[in-house]
């Protein structure tokens, strides 16, 4: 790691501070230097130092951010007023030792939206709320699914299930430290799922982009192993951080830098023009963009979850009674006690047996008329007396 001692830098957690004391996301500061989210919270955690030009700035902004005064002083002298977007993150140089992780397919959602209101803004309901995650996660959650999936149908379908099992799951999901992460985790998770396969809509497949290098990149995404294709969507296209991309795929950090290098490998060796790792990003983008995919609305998804809940409820409630029914008829039906079987019949002796059909010989005549007149029962008429 080089450092650069020209420039002082306070301690990593007083950078946190003064980031904070601003009010500023680590989104927004980054966008001010010109380099991403995660080399800020890399600098934030000491897990890095920045170096050169990089450096000069970032001790500019906390100077400045330190004479200027804090913003719940500045909100109360200037009164409530409407807050601007966050600008969208680039991409900068990481000098902890690893590629930096470029800027994302798509502005990701931020966290601020579903931090809590300030006490001069009314609190969000949980359905605001959502939509607000919905409103800037789900277009670019489309457009990484088509990428891991090369699957129009698909990948709108994996988006929607993940924010209809994220508002089946919104306390939770509300309280998560990274709402986004949770919501594309699950997307993931059910796109890449090999059950799809068996399902007759998804057997064929879909039409090829329009664009020669679009089909080529995808061709090429879509022969690498599903665990290799989002480990190099989520460094190279979203633009996580190693450590990051190895806790959203669950696996170990080397497991992961291993997984992106053999995976920027063979795209390397399809497509020797994406070899850089910033030309592979602007493609992953560029390929992405090009298809006009479009989610479905928020009110949609929250109507669609609680159908689907509506519907798993009263089916599980249905199989609840019949299983109820079931037991009850079969304990009013069984037997109360036990009845032994009915022994098999005894030969008797004396009767000879009719060995075929047809009329009685003479003989046997007159034994049956001697034994039908016998009156006495027991021992002696299974008894012959001779006379």
């Amino acid at each position: 790691m080089t450092q650069c001692f020209d420039t002082p830098l306070p301690p990593p957690k007083e950078r946190r501070r003064l980031r904070e004391r601003g009010s500023l996301t680590q989104a927004q500061l980054a966008a001010r230097l010109g380099v991403s989210r995660e080399t800020v919270r890399a600098w934030e955690t000491g897990r890095s130092t920045p170096s050169g030009l990089e450096r000069e700035s970032y001790a500019k902004l906390l100077a400045e951010l330190a004479d200027e005064p804090p913003a719940e002083m500045t909100a109360e002298m200037a009164g409530p007023q409407k807050a601007d977007p966050a600008p969208e993150p680039t991409a900068g140089p990481d000098t902890a030792g690893t590629p930096s992780a470029p800027e994302p397919v798509s502005a990701a959602a931020p966290t601020a939206a579903l931090a809590p209101p300030s006490p001069l803004s009314p609190p969000l309901t949980p359905a605001q709320a959502f939509d607000a995650l919905y409103a800037f996660c789900a277009p670019a959650l489309v457009r990484q699914a088509y990428l891991l999936t090369g699957r129009r149908e698909l990948a709108r379908e994996s988006v929607e299930q993940a924010f209809q099992i994220a508002w089946q799951r919104w306390p939770e999901v509300a309280v998560d430290p990274d709402p986004p992460s949770w919501v594309r985790a699950t997307a993931y998770e059910y796109a890449l799922s090999p059950w799809h396969r068996f399902r007759p809509r998804y057997r064929h497949p879909e039409p090829p982009p329009a664009d020669a290098s679009d089909r080529a990149l995808l061709d090429v995404l879509l022969t690498l192993p599903p665990s290799y294709r989002r480990t190099l969507l989520l460094y190279d296209g979203v633009g996580l951080g190693l450590p990051e991309t190895a806790a959203e795929t669950e696996a170990s950090t080397p497991a992961a830098a291993n997984r992106l290098l053999h995976a920027r490998a063979a795209v390397a060796a399809r497509l020797p023009e994406l070899a850089e790792p910033r030309e592979l990003h602007r493609r992953l983008a560029e390929t992405a963009s090009t298809e006009r995919l479009r989610a479905a609305k928020p009110p949609t998804v929250r109507i669609g979850s609680e159908r689907r809940a509506r519907f798993w409820t009263r089916a599980a409630i249905a199989i609840t009674v019949a299983i109820i029914g079931a037991t009850a008829l079969t304990l009013r039906s069984a037997p109360t006690r036990y009845e032994a079987p009915v022994p098999p019949g005894e030969t008797v002796r004396g009767v000879p047996p009719r060995t075929a059909p047809g009329p009685l010989s003479a003989a046997e005549l007159a034994l049956r008329a001697k034994l039908r007149a016998e009156a006495a029962n027991g021992p002696e008429r299974l008894r012959p007396e001779s006379r």
